[in-house]
């Protein structure tokens, strides 16, 4: 992993069917990153399996939320928490494999970005095909981001986001839940930063599996598209002019990495 010390944040909410899974990965593939879980007000055994893992030094530091507050809130506080130099976002199922740790961090450790994308649209990568409309709404709402925030992403709604500890230093996340991916893109794209993505592989899940996310997730992150993107611009900017500009005049774009 070079000199850089990095950090990987893991929200964790009602997982214990893949949390000791997906943490053994972690270590195996990344024995030294400092991997720190925010339980999320898991209901199941969760927070047991948490601070067994802690106990054999497979987990770092656990942060608990005493009631469910949703990801971004998750995120919130593990970014707070962290003493990386870089930092990983990894979800506590088993869809985002750790083996791909050296494909997001080469960007930044080469000094090329401030925040690395994994993209499941890149193609090159195994891709466990299921919904054909999850599909299209995530491509579609990735098209209506690139819109407002004049990045050129393949996917802003990856769980798989790397950023420098500088962009999260100056990132003040504000939404709870799964809105909380296109307003992070969205203030990265107004900070300016240098935006890489690159290809990985994806395995998710079914419902029956477990996957949570649903067409309400849809609907918030729309809003948080045109919030963040469009009607933040405009009132710290001035009208509607100074958004256009400022969206214009976005510095980040997006580089492709080797799929």
């Amino acid at each position: 992993m070079g000199r850089a010390r990095v950090s990987v944040v893991m929200p964790v909410f009602n997982e214990e069917a893949t949390l000791e899974a997906i943490v053994r990965r972690v270590k195996a593939v990344a024995p030294d990153v400092e991997l720190v879980a925010v339980d999320d007000g898991s209901a199941d055994a969760s927070a047991s399996i948490l601070s067994r893992l802690e106990a054999e030094g497979l987990v770092d530091r656990i942060f608990v939320h005493e009631r469910n507050r949703g990801k971004g809130a998750a995120l919130s506080t593990g970014f707070r928490g962290v003493r990386g130099d870089i930092i990983i976002v990894q979800d506590a199922d088993l869809e985002y494999d750790p083996a791909e740790y050296p494909r997001l961090l080469e960007p930044i450790v080469a000094g090329r970005a401030d925040v690395v994308y994994g993209s499941r649209f890149m193609g090159g990568q195994p891709h466990r095909v299921l919904y054909y409309w999850h599909y299209v709404g995530n491509r579609w709402l990735t098209r209506l981001s690139n819109m407002v925030t004049n990045l050129n992403l393949t996917d802003m709604e990856t769980c798989y986001k790397c950023f420098r500890r500088e962009v999260i230093e100056q990132l003040t996340i504000e939404e709870r839940a799964f809105g909380v991916e296109p307003e992070i893109t969205a203030k990265i794209a107004m900070g300016g930063w240098r935006v890489y993505e690159v290809g990985i592989s994806y395995a998710g899940r079914t419902y029956a599996e477990g996957k949570k996310i649903g067409w309400r997730d849809g609907v918030s992150a729309l809003r948080c598209i045109f919030l963040y993107g469009l009607v933040r611009r405009w009132t710290r900017r001035g009208g509607p002019r100074a958004a256009r500009e400022a969206t214009g005049g976005n510095r980040g774009g997006v580089e492709r990495g080797e799929s």
